[in-house]
């Protein structure tokens, strides 16, 4: 084991707890930036295990991460906030006359 593979082995022991803690006991604003910060978490892993391995071609996966992890994240919350909404419909009452 080399200092890049600590340092990542560091940032899943230390950061990622907290992060699956607040993405699964938290209000529904600190769930969504627990969801958002736990792929800058993993990106960084991604990113010292390929320095640690020798293998700098695995840099890519961390690339895509970051291109792609956004995206999942808004398209998880509005596929989350559609089926919480089709199973708790609000009723307004008509004011209409």
């Amino acid at each position: 084991m080399n200092a890049w593979t600590a340092a990542a082995l560091v940032l899943l022991a230390v950061p990622m707890p907290a992060y699956l803690w607040v993405v699964a006991r938290g209000t529904a604003v600190r769930r969504l930036a627990g969801a958002a910060s736990l792929p800058a978490a993993v990106g960084a892993v991604f990113l010292l295990l390929p320095q640690g391995y020798g293998r700098p071609a695995y840099q890519d996966l961390a690339l895509m991460l970051a291109v792609l992890a956004p995206a999942g994240t808004l398209v998880f919350t509005r596929f989350v906030a559609g089926r919480r909404h089709e199973t708790h419909p609000t009723h307004h009452s008509s004011t209409e006359t």
